[in-house]
C-alpha cells in the first residue's frame, strides 16, 4: 500500500537531533553514497526541489500491523514524501527530499518504534541478516530441547493412574519442568517479548502482543500452581503446552524465514552481482584493482574470467562469452568481440576483457532493473492491502474474544478461563490471513525475474489472470530490430544462392544496415568469394573487383539503383542491387521481419482462447502482410498513438480485458490506458516505461508462460485466502469453548502460517508456459 505525503505539516515532526543519530547512519548523508541504495525520482530536477527514491530493508517486523506503524512513522517526518513497507519481503521504499532530511534521520526514527532500517544494498546489512536468523536457528534448537525434555517429565502424569506418583515425585517432576521452561522463556521467548512491551509503549499493536500475552499468562499460571497448588488458579500446570506452542510458533518463523529467502531472493541476487572492486588502467599504464564506486566515465577496467562487470561499456581488447540470462532473459551465454557493448550485471565467463566504461551507477541497464524489482519487492496488489486494512482490527478482536472467552468460564473453573483465552490469542493471529497474497505474489515476481521478464507493478498479476484480449504494436515487438532479407531475383547466370553469397561478401566491408541484412541472411561460416579493391561510397554503395566466371564479369558494384546503373524497380520496402559491367546482375528486396518466435507466441495465445489483434502506425499493406505471416486476423494499419487508444478503449467498453504489447518508444498511451500491459526489448527507456511488465529481452515467448503463470498465481492466492478464512471459522469457536489447548493452538497457528507460505513456493517450481 503506497501512502501519499498527504499530512498536514502541523502534523508532522522533526526527526531527532542530527548530531545525536547513530554514528553508523551518517555516513549515508554523503551524496556520493545516495546511488547505492536511491535514485533520483523520474522528472526530479537537480536542485532544492528534487526527491529520491531509496529502498531498504528492515528488521524488526513481522506482520501487517508493523508495516502500517511503520509507514505512518516515516509519513510523520519533514520531508519524506511517500513510504510503502511490505511485511512479506521485509523492504521498505522511501521517497524523500534531501533538502528536508537526510538518511541518518529518518532511518533514526524508527528505531525509536524498535525497527531497524539499512540501505538493501548494504554488505553489513546482509552480515546482520545472517546473525539474526543464526541466532533464530539457536532460540529454536533451545525451545526444542527444552520441550522434549518438559514433556519427558509430563509424561508420567498422562499415562499413570491415580495414587501411582506420590506427591514428593509429582512435585518434583513440576519442579523441574518449571526450570526447564525458563530458557525457553527468557531465551527463547525474548523477540516476542520485546516486540509486545515496544507495542504497549507505543499504544500501538501487532502479531506479537497476543502471542507474548499468551507465554506470558500460561508461564505464571502454571508457576503459581507450582508454587502453590492449593490456590484458586488450580493445581494443573501447562509447562509441556507452554514450550510446544514456542516451539511450534519458532518452527514456523524459521521454516517461513528459509521459504521466504528461497522463493524472494531473486531482488537480493540480482542486487549483489556487481563487483566491490575490478583492475583499471593507470596512468602508467598498469592495472591496479580500485573500488568499482570510484570509476568514472571513460576508464578502461580489465575484467577477468568469472567477473561480473560493474559498468555499462564496450570492449576494446579481447573477445569473450557472456552471460546476461539475469537481465535480458537470454539463456545461454552470447559472444561478444572487440566493438561490442557489455551491460552491468552481466558475467564474463571466457576470457579476460578491456572494457571501456560509458555508463555508471543509476544510468546503467542494470541499475534500472534492479529498480524495478525493488519496486515490485514493496508493492502490494488490490487483495493484500485488503489483507493489511483487516489486520490491526482483527488484532483487536483477537483481544476482545480472548477476554470474552476468560469472562465467560470464569465463574466455572478460572484455570479453564485463563487457558481458554490464552488459546483465543494463539490460534487467532493473523499471520496466514497476512501472508497469503504477498507470499504468492513475490514468489511469482522472483521466478518471472530468473526468466527474463521484470514485474514493475504487482497488481497487475491480478489483472492479467483475466486477459481475453492481447494487442501487439507490429514495429519492434513482433518484427525485429532491423530489416530481413524476404526476396532474390537474380539474372539467369547466376544462382540466387551464388548470388547472396556474393553480395554477402561485399555487404561485410560495410557497416549499413541492409549490409548486416545480408550478411546474416547469408548465415555465418559460408565460404567468402576472393574481392579485390572494396571501396565504399557513403550514401550510395560498394564496388569492388573479383574473378569472372561464367556470365558474371570483374567489376561488382552493389547499392541503389543509380549507383548500379540499372532500372528501378517498384517495390514495397528496401531494395539493394548487384550489377557487373554488363549490367543487372540481382535485386533483394527487404521488408521487417518476424521474431523468430512470433507465429508460436500467437498460436500458444489463441490456443488458450485469446483473441490477438495488430495495431501499427505502419502502411496497411505492411501490416496486411506481417498478419498473413502470422496468422493474426484483426489487424489495422496507419493507426496514431490516439488511434491505437481509441480502439483500445472500444474493446474495453465491449467488456474485453485488455493486454497492450509493445515497444514502449511511440506507445505510451495504449500501454498506459490497458488493464494490464508488456514493454518488449531492450529499446524500452526503463525507467520511464507506462508498462506493468518488461521483458527485456523481447522474448515473446514468455507471454502464454507469463499469462499461464498469472492465474497459477491468482488460484494460489485464493487458495490460500480460503485456507485462512476456514481455518480461522474452525479454530476461534473451539478456542473459545475451551476445547482448544495452548499447544495445540500453537500447532494451529504455525502450520497456518507454513501452509500458506509453502503452498505459494509451489510457483517457484512451475515450469513457465506449463500452466
Amino acid at each position: 500500500m503506497q501512502v501519499a505525503a498527504s499530512l498536514p505539516d502541523s502534523h508532522r515532526y522533526l526527526p531527532a537531533d542530527p548530531h545525536k543519530a547513530d554514528a553508523t547512519l551518517l555516513v549515508f548523508d554523503d551524496p556520493h553514497e545516495w546511488d547505492l541504495f536511491s535514485r533520483r525520482c523520474e522528472g526530479s530536477p537537480s536542485g532544492s526541489t528534487e526527491t529520491w527514491e531509496s529502498q531498504v530493508t528492515v528488521r524488526g517486523m513481522h506482520c501487517a500491523a508493523c508495516s502500517l506503524t511503520l509507514e505512518q512513522s516515516l509519513l510523520g517526518i519533514r520531508g519524506v514524501r511517500a513510504a510503502r513497507v511490505s511485511a512479506a519481503s521485509r523492504r521498505a521504499s522511501v521517497t524523500w527530499c534531501p533538502a528536508d532530511t537526510r538518511p541518518s534521520e529518518w532511518m533514526a526514527v524508527p528505531r525509536a518504534l524498535g525497527y531497524e532500517l539499512s540501505p538493501a544494498s548494504d554488505a553489513f546489512s546482509r552480515d546482520v541478516e545472517r546473525q539474526e536468523a543464526r541466532l533464530m536457528l539457536w532460540r529454536w534448537l533451545v525451545a526444542g530441547f527444552c520441550m522434549m525434555q518438559v514433556m519427558m517429565y509430563a509424561a508420567p502424569g498422562y499415562f499413570s493412574a491415580p495414587g501411582d506418583i506420590t506427591p514428593d515425585i509429582e512435585k518434583l517432576l513440576r519442579w523441574a519442568s518449571w526450570l526447564l521452561s525458563l530458557p525457553v522463556v527468557l531465551f527463547s521467548c525474548r523477540p516476542f517479548f520485546v516486540t509486545a512491551l515496544r507495542d504497549l509503549r507505543h499504544r500501538s499493536i501487532s502479531m506479537d502482543l497476543p502471542v507474548a500475552l499468551g507465554i506470558a499468562v500460561t508461564f505464571a499460571v502454571s508457576t503459581a500452581a507450582t508454587f502453590e497448588p492449593r490456590g484458586w488458579w488450580g493445581h494443573e500446570v501447562y509447562f509441556d503446552s507452554l514450550t510446544m506452542f514456542v516451539f511450534f510458533l519458532l518452527s514456523g518463523r524459521w521454516l517461513e524465514q528459509r521459504l521466504r529467502a528461497r522463493t524472494a531472493g531473486s531482488l537480493d541476487l540480482l542486487s549483489r552481482r556487481l563487483p566491490d572492486s575490478i583492475e583499471r588502467l593507470g596512468l602508467d599504464g598498469q592495472f591496479e584493482r580500485v573500488a568499482a564506486r570510484r570509476l568514472r566515465r571513460g576508464d578502461v577496467i580489465r575484467v577477468l574470467p568469472g567477473e561480473a562487470f560493474p559498468a555499462d561499456g564496450t570492449i576494446v581488447a579481447g573477445e569473450t562469452f557472456v552471460d546476461e540470462a539475469m537481465l535480458t532473459g537470454e539463456s545461454t551465454a552470447v559472444p561478444r568481440a572487440e566493438g561490442a557493448d557489455v551491460m552491468a550485471g552481466s558475467y564474463n565467463l571466457s576470457a579476460a576483457v578491456q572494457v571501456r566504461v560509458f555508463s555508471l551507477g543509476s544510468a546503467t541497464l542494470y541499475a534500472q532493473i534492479v529498480a524495478l524489482m525493488a519496486r515490485a519487492a514493496v508493492d502490494k496488489p488490490r487483495l493484500a492491502m485488503l489483507a493489511d486494512r483487516v489486520a490491526r482490527p482483527f488484532l483487536w478482536f483477537v483481544l476482545l474474544a480472548s477476554a470474552g472467552a476468560a469472562v465467560f468460564w470464569w465463574n466455572t473453573d478460572p484455570a479453564r478461563a485463563l487457558m481458554a483465552a490464552v488459546a483465543v490469542l494463539i490460534v487467532t493471529c493473523p499471520c496466514a490471513l497476512s501472508l497469503a497474497t504477498p507470499a504468492a505474489m513475490l514468489t511469482s515476481a522472483g521466478l518471472l525475474a530468473r526468466n527474463g521478464v521484470l514485474v514493475r507493478r504487482m497488481q497487475a498479476l491480478e489483472v492479467l489472470a483475466d486477459i481475453d484480449t492481447v494487442i501487439f504494436d507490429k514495429t519492434g515487438t513482433l518484427t525485429e530490430a532491423g530489416m530481413g532479407l524476404r526476396d532474390t531475383r537474380t539474372r539467369s547466370c547466376i544462382s540466387a544462392h551464388e548470388a547472396l553469397q556474393l553480395a554477402a561478401g561485399l555487404a561485410r566491408y560495410s557497416l549499413h544496415p541492409l549490409s548486416r541484412a545480408l550478411v546474416q541472411a547469408a548465415g555465418e561460416g559460408t565460404a567468402q568469394p576472393a574481392l579485390m579493391d572494396v571501396q565504399e561510397h557513403a550514401g550510395k554503395g560498394l564496388e569492388c573487383r573479383a574473378a569472372p566466371c561464367a556470365g558474371r564479369g570483374e567489376r561488382l558494384r552493389m547499392g541503389s539503383a543509380g549507383f548500379c546503373g540499372v532500372e528501378d524497380s517498384p517495390g514495397h520496402g528496401p531494395q539493394v542491387y548487384l550489377s557487373d559491367e554488363y549490367g543487372w546482375l540481382a535485386r533483394f528486396d527487404f521488408g521487417e521481419a518476424p521474431r523468430d518466435d512470433a507465429a508460436q507466441a500467437v498460436s500458444a495465445l489463441r490456443a488458450r482462447g485469446i483473441e490477438v489483434y495488430l495495431l501499427s502506425g505502419d502502411q496497411p499493406d505492411a501490416v496486411l502482410r506481417m498478419g498473413k505471416q502470422l496468422d493474426i486476423h484483426h489487424l489495422q494499419g496507419g493507426c496514431t498513438p490516439g488511434a491505437k487508444l481509441a480502439y483500445m478503449q472500444a474493446l474495453q467498453q465491449q467488456g474485453r480485458k485488455v493486454l497492450m504489447v509493445g515497444d514502449g518508444m511511440n506507445d505510451g498511451p495504449v500501454l498506459a490506458g490497458a488493464h494490464a500491459s508488456i514493454a518488449m526489448g531492450l529499446s524500452v527507456p526503463l525507467a520511464q516505461a507506462q508498462s506493468d511488465f518488461v521483458v527485456p529481452g523481447g522474448q515473446l515467448g514468455m507471454l502464454p508462460a507469463i499469462l499461464g503463470h498469472a492465474r497459477s498465481t491468482m488460484r494460489v492466492v485464493r487458495q490460500n485466502l480460503w485456507w485462512a478464512a476456514a481455518y480461522n471459522a474452525v479454530c476461534v469457536p473451539l478456542a473459545v469453548g475451551g476445547l482448544l489447548p495452548a499447544w495445540l493452538a500453537g500447532l494451529g497457528m504455525a502450520l497456518s502460517s507454513l501452509l500458506v507460505v509453502g503452498n505459494a513456493a509451489r510457483l517457484a517450481k512451475f515450469k513457465p508456459g506449463s500452466n
